[in-house]
Formats: C-alpha cells, structure tokens, sequence
C-alpha cells in the first residue's frame, strides 16, 4: 500500500512461483515435542519475491525479530519461496539479541539441518532448522544470523522489517557476538518464521493484512504495529498470555489482485493455515482492492466492487474454517484524503463494513473502523491517530487498534 507503489508484479510470474510452492511442507526437522507441548509460532513475515538488487556472496546476515510469547525451545524457517535457484545455508544461529546489533554472550546457538550445519534449500521450498535449548522471554528480541554460501538470490524477502537487519562483508560471522557490518537495512532475507514449544493451551493469533497491519509508516525497532501492541496487551493480562500474535500483512497486498506480495487469496494457506499452534486469525484486508483502480496512472484497471470483495473474504472464511481456525474480520478503516481515494471506493468500503458487521460469516467482528475514525467527519481517520497520509495510523492509531480487540474473542 506504499505510496507510488514501487512496483507492479505481472501476474503469470507470481503465478509460476506460486506454483513451485510447498504449502504445508515444513521440512524434515520438525523435532520432537515433549510432554504433551507442541510447538507454536511466535514470530513470522509473509515471503515476498526480491529484486535483482537482493544478492549476497559468501556473507551473514543478522536480522532482529520481536516475540510475542516465550519458550525454552526454538526453532527458525528459512524459505525460498520465491527463489530461481538453489539456496546454500551455510551456517545459521540464533541468540538473544542485547542492543543494535550485538547478542547477549552466551545465549548463541548454533543451528543445524538433520543434524548438519549447512543446507541445501531447492527453489519454492520452506526448511526448518532443528529445535535448540534457549531460554526465549516473551516480548524480546532475537538475532538470526545467516551465512549464505555461494552467490545466493535474488532473495525471498519480506520487504519493510521495521527492523534493522545487519550485512557483514564477505565471511561468515554467525557467532559474533558483535557483528562487523558492512551496511544496514530494514528487510528480512529469506527469514519467516521462529517457534516456540509451548504447553497445550498455548496457541497463535496471525493478523493478517495489507500495510496497515504491517505496521507502514511506524517507526523502525519500536514494535509499535497493532499486532505487536496487541501482542503486549495480551501479554500484560495472565488470562491471555498463552496467545501469541504474528503479522502476516504485506504493503499494497489486496485479496484479489498481486501487487508487492502475491493476493491474500493466493497466499492464506502458505502465510496462515500451514503456521504452526495458530488457533485465531483477524483479517483486515480489502482497502487497496477498493483504491487501487485510482491510483494516478492506473487508469481504473482491475476495478472491484463490494460483492467481489465479500467473495473473496466468504473464501478467507471457509478456508480457514475448514482448518478449525476461528476467523474475526476488521471493518476496514477510513481513507478520504489519500492518495487513491474516490467517493465510488468510499461507497463500496462502506458496503463491505455493513456485510462484515451483520452478515455472521466471521466468528466475530473487530470495528477497527469505528476505533479510528473521526467524530466530526467519519471517513476520515482522527488527526490524533492519522500518519499524515490520511491512509496508515501512526504509533496512537496503531495502539487504538490494539485496544479495539476485544479480548473475549480468544475465550
């Protein structure tokens, strides 16, 4: 949903890289569970396609991710989802991360692969690291750290982190505990995932979404995106700190069409049904379908209306369903002022809202809408809680959306 959109996707080469994606495979190394635990996710992003500008050689990555719960075993996914070629891991670890870019001496482990260092990722494919002792608190940071051997890319990316991630030279530097980057940025390389094995009632609530749950236009390294402050609302109550909540929102993701991302329609089983100990979803998607066609240059292509919208979430709904998942959909939120608005969108988004509202397809309703929207003039967002490109909250906006959840939902 960025501004200017940085690029169009075609259509036929998502879908020839969707094809080459395996949904449920989550690899040889599932570990064993002990004592009727099981594992669940605490920490995840939604695989993107990279661009020819993400390549590494013979070089580590440390990219910083934040938990929502804790556990004393972990696991990490790599995926090449997206990848042309082979991917060579030749070293990986995790550890707890003290600040920047330095790891609290002690706590690094190193990963393995049935047992071996170094692994061989065919393109499409996800791989899971064997499980390792580490004492992971809920609410704190981690540091993975990969070492790709070879030349390696264009990556499987997640393009906007919200966290800095760290670029050695050529080397490997896993182990560090402070790390000799060459450069810094705010993507995620081939990282998707991190579990944790967790006791029975422990499940996952995955947000799933466009920018908006993402977190676009928050500060980077705060965790201030609704479902990271959900994640530590839930966390503050005894009641609800069994459940963890990951982000699988994409900028500019829309249900029906690709733009950054594969459509949600395209990515839910991969992003949501194959992630492990997930037991709730919140959807919030459907804005960008609505504001695309008036975007400056877009001509009115790929025009939707409500009813199709709807439909695409009717399909969210009973996907989710058939997996057992408990589903609750986000009215979507006000936009009058921005950059694709359009009083034709703005009456269908406002169609969407009554169906989501009152028609009972979800297991219940979250009005993030009603939660952001102002007073005095309901289309747009309150000034207080408005980005200032009258689309995305800010850090007050994204915390009202938090707390528009209501908790009894996970009961």
């Amino acid at each position: 949903m960025r501004t200017g959109f940085r690029r169009m996707r075609a259509g036929l080469a998502l879908a020839a890289a969707l094809a080459i994606v395996s949904l449920g495979a989550r690899g040889a190394a599932q570990g064993s569970v002990r004592g009727g635990k099981h594992w669940v996710v605490t920490w995840m992003a939604a695989p993107m396609a990279g661009s020819a500008n993400d390549v590494f050689r013979d070089q580590t990555i440390r990219m910083i991710v934040h938990t929502s719960i804790g556990g004393k075993r972990v696991r990490v996914e790599f995926s090449n989802a997206f990848g042309k070629r082979s991917l060579h891991i030749g070293a990986a670890h995790v550890a707890i991360r003290a600040s920047g870019d330095a790891i609290v001496p002690g706590s690094d482990r190193a990963l393995t692969f049935d047992g071996s260092p170094s692994v061989t990722v065919p393109p499409g494919a996800p791989v899971l690291s064997d499980p390792v002792d580490l004492d992971v608190p809920p609410l704190s940071d981690l540091a993975v750290s990969l070492y790709v051997s070879g030349r390696a890319g264009p990556a499987t990316v997640h393009q906007l982190a919200l966290q800095t991630s760290y670029i050695s030279n050529t080397g490997n530097f896993t182990s560090a505990v402070k790390m000799p980057y060459r450069w810094t940025d705010t993507t995620w390389y081939w990282l998707t995932g991190v579990d944790v094995e967790a006791g029975p009632e422990t499940s996952a609530i995955v947000a799933f979404g466009d920018s908006i749950t993402e977190g676009f236009n928050a500060k980077p390294n705060t965790n201030n995106s609704w479902p990271s402050q959900l994640a530590a609302r839930l966390q503050a109550n005894p009641a609800t700190a069994h459940l963890a909540v990951v982000n699988a929102g994409i900028s500019g993701n829309r249900i029906l069409h690709a733009v950054d991302g594969p459509a949600g329609l395209a990515r839910f089983d991969r992003d949501v049904l194959a992630r492990d100990g997930v037991k709730y979803v919140i959807v919030l998607e459907g804005i960008n379908d609505l504001g695309f066609p008036y975007l400056p240059g877009a001509h009115g292509q790929q025009q939707v209306t409500a009813r199709e919208v709807i439909d695409g979430l009717k399909q969210i709904v009973a996907r989710a369903h058939a997996h057992g998942l408990k589903v609750f959909g986000g009215t979507l939120t006000p936009y009058e002022g921005c950059f694709y608005y359009s009083r034709k969108g703005e009456a269908e988004r406002e169609a969407v809202n009554r169906w989501i509202r009152s028609s009972g397809a979800f297991d219940g309703v979250i009005d993030f809408d009603a939660a952001l929207r102002d007073p005095a003039n309901p289309l747009r967002l309150r000034p207080a809680y408005d980005s200032g490109d009258h689309l995305h909250p800010g850090a007050a906006g994204y915390k009202a959306m938090a707390d528009a959840v209501p908790l009894s939902l996970f009961r």
